[in-house]
């Protein structure tokens, strides 16, 4: 392959609302305006998952260059970038209307690219990814409420996915009682590792179906949705907070506005995608100044691009956990 083009994974559309999936050579000219940059990690995120196998609707527009994560190298200079200079892109809509990072060369808009923390490689700021930012925002939800360290317990639900074991490595390394709900037992001893002081089983925090229940914590990073996220909510204690981020239990929500009015329950919804630049660069630093790096090792893994076809059922499946990154 020449320095001129570069693999891309790209999804083109089928009968129906069905597309495939495959291999494809693009080159910089492919590209509509922006900075060019090489690419030289992405990352593997749920929402990857799904837009590689169909199984939920993320693509908006065919044909769709996939993946919503991106570290690499400015090739030339452009807008405020200089040639050389390290940077990333998440979100901002990559893989749903907008050409991702699932490839070796892309050209990105001057307004969604940021400098590249001083203290991660490319291949650490694609193992933590957007799963990872959307926990440290998850994190800086639950600040902004005034939750102490050391005080306040926090509920981490699919706590060994990307976004939960992120989450409970932040949580403890700040001095939350983190307690760790997961569907596999067997990565109990991962989440204790990481810092969790209790490890539940889904059924160990059911509510019964009551909209309020016993008060067992003060927060609660959620990104389960569906029955799991109302289970979280009726147990929250007074003033908590539920910071909400993902939907991997279902997108419904049964509940009343009992805890809401009577315990002033706080229900927060964190979105990654079209977060401003500057909270998005705070969150950034905030994930360079606390995130243990030997943790980020362990919980991470780093597969190859060609690997990316069958990678995203594995992850749905649950035959993956953790942070996985992907070399470009």
């Amino acid at each position: 392959m020449s320095i001129d083009q570069g693999k891309a994974l790209i999804a083109r559309a089928g009968e129906g609302k069905s597309y495939t999936v495959g291999v494809e050579t693009l080159t910089l000219a492919d590209w509509p305006e922006g900075v060019p940059i090489r690419v030289a990690h992405s990352a593997l995120n749920y929402k990857d998952a799904l837009a590689i196998t169909g199984r939920a609707p993320i693509i908006r527009n065919f044909p769709m260059v996939l993946g919503i994560d991106l570290a690499g190298e400015v090739l030339e200079d452009s807008g405020r970038f200089k040639a050389g200079e390290r940077v990333l892109v998440n979100g901002w809509g990559l893989s749903e209307t907008r050409w991702g990072a699932y490839s070796q060369l892309v050209r990105m808009p001057d307004e969604i690219v940021q400098p590249l923390p001083a203290g991660f490689s490319t291949e650490q700021a694609m193992q933590i990814g957007t799963a990872g930012y959307t926990a440290m925002l998850c994190v800086m939800a639950l600040d902004d409420h005034g939750l102490q360290p050391g005080r306040d317990a926090v509920l981490v639900t699919g706590a060994s996915g990307g976004v939960g074991s992120v989450a409970v490595s932040l949580l403890a390394r700040r001095g939350y009682h983190v307690i760790a709900v997961s569907g596999r037992p067997e990565q109990a001893g991962f989440l204790q590792e990481l810092g969790a002081a209790e490890v539940l089983s889904r059924d160990a925090i059911s509510s019964g179906g009551r909209p309020m229940a016993k008060e067992r914590w003060a927060g609660v990073v959620d990104v389960a949705g569906g029955p799991m996220l109302a289970d979280a909510i009726a147990q929250t204690r007074y003033d908590g907070i539920v910071a909400a981020c993902g939907m991997a239990g279902g997108g419904s929500l049964a509940t009343t506005v009992y805890p809401f009015i009577l315990r002033g329950v706080t229900l927060r919804g964190v979105d990654s995608v079209m977060v401003p630049m500057a909270r998005r660069e705070a969150a950034w630093a905030r994930l360079e100044a606390e995130l243990d790096r030997g943790l980020l090792a362990r919980l991470s893994s780093t597969r190859q691009f060609d690997e990316l076809p069958t990678l995203g059922a594995d992850l749905l499946d649950g035959r993956l956990h953790g942070r996985i990154a992907i070399a470009l």
